[in-house]
C-alpha cells in the first residue's frame, strides 16, 4: 500500500513537472532529465513511470481533459440546459488554466503544431460548448435567428483566443475581462425574457487566489481601450 502511494506521489510530480516544462518551453525542446529533476526523481523513476516523451505529454492531456470535463459537468449539473452554464463553465476553464499548470501545459501541447500529435483537449470543449448551446437553443434560451452552430463557433473561437493569449500574459485570464465578452455576447445569443436573470461575471464567486501574471507587462504600457464597434448578428 505503501509503495502504491509513493508511485502515485510520483507519477503525479512526474505529470505537474513536465506540464511545467512543456508549458514554459514547447514539446520538442522539453528535456526529459530537466523534467525529472524538477520532479524530484531520477531518469529511471521517470521511464518507469512513462516510457518516453510522448506518454508522458498524453498523459498531461488527459489529466487535463479530466478536470476540463468535471467542470463542464458541474456547470450543466448547477445550471441546467440554459446559457448561464456555459458562462459559468468559460470562467471557470479560464481560471484552471491560469491557476493549474496541468490544464496549461495540456492545452500547450494541444496547440503546439512541432508536436504533431492530435490533442482531445480542444475537441473537447468544442464539442461540450455545441452540445449546450444546441440544448440552449431546444430550450428556448436563444434569441430568434440566433443558430447555435455559429454562436458555438464563436465562443469556442473566443476563449482559444483567451487561451492562447493567456498562455503568455494571465492577465488575459482574469474574471473581468471573460465577464466583459459576455457582456457583449449575451445581448446577442439570450432570448429578451431570460436576459435579465444571466449573471456575465459567472454564478459563483471566485474561489481562489487571483491568477500570477506569466509575462509582466511594462509599467508603462496602458491598457488597451475596448472596441465600441457593435457586433455582428449570429444568423443562420
Amino acid at each position: 500500500m505503501v509503495r502504491q502511494e509513493r508511485a502515485a506521489r510520483t507519477r503525479r510530480s512526474l505529470i505537474q513537472a513536465a506540464a511545467e516544462t512543456f508549458a514554459e518551453v514547447g514539446f520538442v525542446p522539453a528535456s526529459l532529465t530537466v523534467i525529472s529533476k524538477r520532479a524530484g526523481v531520477s531518469n529511471g523513476a521517470l521511464h518507469f513511470h512513462f516510457a518516453n516523451k510522448g506518454v508522458l505529454a498524453e498523459a498531461v492531456e488527459a489529466e487535463a481533459a479530466e478536470t476540463v470535463r468535471r467542470l463542464t459537468e458541474s456547470a450543466r449539473a448547477r445550471q441546467g440546459d440554459s446559457l448561464q452554464a456555459v458562462v459559468d463553465a468559460t470562467h471557470e476553464l479560464m481560471a484552471a488554466l491560469a491557476q493549474d499548470v496541468v490544464v496549461r501545459g495540456g492545452f500547450g501541447l494541444a496547440g503546439d503544431i512541432a508536436r504533431r500529435a492530435v490533442s482531445p483537449l480542444h475537441k473537447e470543449w468544442q464539442r461540450w460548448v455545441e452540445d449546450s448551446l444546441c440544448r440552449a437553443e431546444s430550450s428556448g434560451a436563444l434569441a430568434r435567428g440566433v443558430s447555435w452552430p455559429v454562436a458555438a463557433r464563436v465562443i469556442v473561437a473566443a476563449t482559444t483566443g483567451f487561451e492562447v493569449l493567456g498562455s503568455k500574459d494571465a492577465s488575459w485570464l482574469n474574471r473581468q475581462n471573460i465577464t466583459r465578452s459576455w457582456e457583449l455576447l449575451l445581448p446577442l445569443l439570450a432570448d429578451g425574457r431570460d436576459l435579465g436573470a444571466l449573471v456575465c461575471a459567472g454564478s459563483r464567486p471566485p474561489t481562489t487566489a487571483p491568477a500570477p501574471t506569466l509575462v509582466p507587462a511594462p509599467a508603462s504600457t496602458p491598457a488597451p481601450a475596448a472596441p465600441e464597434q457593435a457586433w455582428g448578428t449570429f444568423g443562420r
